[in-house]
């Protein structure tokens, strides 16, 4: 059975390829929040804003598949 995937080179390209989808992944929500009118933050996190969390959170999702698929 081969580990082919514990390799150094096969391991390191795993962990910058994740580092790198965190990265655009934050980007991507950094210029949405600017894009918005309001601030998402205090909209969910002081007025309990349940229904911006759901689209935020649906947005999250879209961004982190789209950023997956182009790494992948």
């Amino acid at each position: 059975m081969k580990y082919e995937w514990l390799q150094p080179t096969a391991f390191l390209g795993s962990i910058v390829y994740a580092v790198l989808g965190v990265v655009v992944f934050w980007l991507c929500f950094v210029l949405i929040d600017k894009i918005t009118p309001a601030d998402l933050w205090r909209e969910i996190v002081e007025k309990q804003n349940q229904a911006l969390a759901l689209v935020v959170a649906a947005m999250c999702l879209g961004i982190s598949i789209i950023v997956a698929a182009a790494i992948h």
